[in-house]
């Protein structure tokens, strides 16, 4: 990691200090804050457990703003790069377009993810739904990502959210919270207020196994939130609903451990089945098991661009809803951020899935 981010920022100090040659003393003031900013992430990443939230918020929202930042004048100097090899273009000309389209790009970013989660309607037809139970409405939260940067106030505005959807089911996919129960207790109990007709189940992402998994079981349990481990719960004779632990928690040891077949073993075949999996890549086993509709979450939408891209390297399908098989998939993009408080390309969504008959 510290391998990536010195040649990151070598290129950005070339692009944008060395090759422009700014008058004195702009490149040696440029060229001392980019070489003290190398290696703030891992820092800020080692520092921040042993700091109360409190204390850590102020240190991560400026850490994680320049990683976007660094992210994006890589971006543009590389772009900005072509530019020059192709046209003639000089590079303190280069430099200046790079710098004010990152910017621009910040403030993007930064407003897009400042507004909030937006609500994202889907339509699901499944053959197996009774007629009579349609339209049923399912709301998915996913990797809300309560922690250090996000905290009580936006988990209530989520909720309010969600609540005046006037949901039949609420389900969570996973990556809920980025820190210990003892510091996050205040700003998770605004999901206690969570109302839907057939209750709130949840599954485990990656991000509740880097804090004491089962401690906040127990806590999200005592909310009202019903997890699911690798089992499945029939939902008013409509549809039943599975859930399996986060696809990496084996590794984790304790019992935990992704089991699509246990979790739909004695499931109402007469019935569509709908299996909440934090990973995309779940699908794999999600049609092998004839389950009817996956919901996940996990890559943000690849949260800034061009993340997203690289994601398709390493996940099946990235965000919106698509066809494998028999089995529909649907990944959300996530209603909170993690690291930079930024979102370009994609928004923080409440996704309304309708399941229809048909």
């Amino acid at each position: 990691m510290l391998a990536v981010l010195v040649l990151l920022h070598a290129y950005i100090w070339w692009r944008f200090v060395a090759a422009p040659g700014w008058p004195a003393p702009w490149t040696a003031i440029a060229t001392i804050a980019i070489a003290m900013l190398v290696p703030c992430l891992p820092i800020a990443m080692f520092v921040v457990r042993r700091m109360p939230r409190a204390h850590a918020k102020p240190l991560l929202w400026t850490t994680y703003m320049w990683f976007g930042c660094a992210i994006y004048l890589w971006l543009w100097a590389a772009l900005t790069h072509v530019a020059c090899a192709a046209a003639s273009v000089s590079p303190r000309d280069a430099a200046v377009v790079g710098i004010a389209a990152t910017v621009a790009t910040l403030a993007y970013g930064l407003v897009q993810a400042r507004r909030g989660p937006v609500v994202r309607r889907v339509r699901v037809p499944l053959a197996k739904l009774p007629a009579a139970a349609e339209p049923y409405t399912i709301v998915q939260l996913t990797d809300v990502h309560i922690g250090w940067t996000l905290g009580a106030e936006f988990c209530a505005r989520v909720v309010e959210r969600v609540n005046a959807l006037a949901p039949d089911l609420i389900v969570l996919t996973g990556d809920l919270v980025d820190g210990s129960v003892r510091e996050l207790a205040p700003h998770v109990e605004p999901l206690r207020d969570l109302r839907a007709r057939d209750g709130v189940y949840a599954v485990t992402g990656n991000h509740e196994y880097y804090w004491n998994v089962d401690a906040w079981l127990a806590h999200l349990g005592s909310l009202g939130i019903r997890y699911l481990r690798n089992e499945h719960v029939a939902i008013r004779g409509a549809f039943q609903l599975a859930g399996v632990d986060d696809s990496t928690s084996a590794a984790f040891g304790n019992g935990h451990g992704e089991d699509v077949p246990r979790a739909v073993a004695g499931c109402d075949r007469a019935r569509p089945i709908v299996l909440l999996a934090h990973h995309p890549s779940s699908i794999a086993r999600a049609t092998a098991a004839d389950v009817d509709l996956q919901l996940s979450g996990h890559t943000h939408g690849g949260q800034m661009l061009p993340h997203g891209w690289l994601a398709r390297l390493f996940e099946p399908h990235v965000a919106g809803l698509a066809r494998f098989g028999a089995t529909w998939l649907y990944v959300s993009e996530g209603t909170g951020f993690w690291g930079p408080p930024l979102r370009v390309g994609t928004s923080c969504e409440i996704a309304a899935i309708e399941l229809v008959h048909g």
